[in-house]
């Protein structure tokens, strides 16, 4: 059949032509294609950031949560090096300050046993994992912050005094932690230390130096810098 001829010419003619895009068009296409890409990214990524935005408190919780954990754990371990140290030293200095340690430092190089000395305290817990600077903040004897820390206690224990077992730390428990009244925050004798952590001289705890809330309470006590890891009341 000839298509140049005949009354049909001219419909086959635009017909062909129509069926081979111009280069003007197929340009115009890949912008489109390229324009919807870009739509459906960004759509994408606006999800992603909802999300994130949405999960993002959820994993600061978590991680504030485990943070606290491990300074409990950490902290406890700090009270438990105190009271082998007062153990150790009570036998040479007799009951009393004396045989409080005075820095961390003396926790971290442990206790003489014959020809060797046992490590009392492993350095990752001389280190306070809630605050800036990673150190513990040392409470001193009838201290506000041990005094204050104690009525919590009582409170928490239903108005009873927990009992310290340890018999060595029973003979200078009145002398270093004076009974408190569980009520008013008033104490039964006045305080003779303001707390101050720069000062130097025994100590009977640790302390965060964050002042921050908790998520996890501690006897109680709902931040920080109120926990206080001490052999007494235990």
């Amino acid at each position: 059949m000839n298509f140049s001829n005949g009354p049909h010419h001219n419909i086959w003619s635009v017909c062909g032509k129509s069926e081979i895009p111009s280069p003007k068009d197929s340009a115009s296409l890949r912008h489109q294609e390229e324009g919807y890409t870009l739509v459906a990214l960004l759509a994408l990524m606006t999800i992603v950031a909802i999300f994130a935005a949405a999960a993002a408190p959820r994993v600061r919780h978590q991680s504030q949560r485990e943070r606290e954990v491990e300074a409990i754990f950490r902290g406890e371990q700090v009270a438990l090096a105190i009271r082998r140290y007062y153990s150790y030293r009570q036998g040479l200095y007799g009951a009393g300050d004396a045989s409080l340690p005075t820095s961390m430092d003396q926790l971290l190089e442990g206790v003489p046993s014959r020809t060797k000395k046992i490590q009392i305290l492993r350095p990752s817990a001389a280190r306070d994992p809630l605050s800036e600077s990673g150190e513990w903040r040392l409470i001193r004897p009838r201290s506000s912050e041990l005094a204050d820390f104690q009525r919590a206690v009582i409170l928490f224990a239903g108005n009873v005094r927990p009992a310290t077992h340890d018999r060595q730390l029973q003979q200078v428990e009145q002398l270093m932690a004076p009974t408190v009244v569980p009520t008013l925050g008033l104490t039964t004798a006045a305080t003779t230390s303001a707390g101050d952590d720069t000062s130097t001289g025994p100590f009977i705890g640790a302390a965060s130096r964050s002042r921050t809330d908790s998520i996890i309470e501690y006897y109680g006590i709902g931040r920080h810098g109120e926990w206080v890891f001490t052999p007494l009341f235990r």
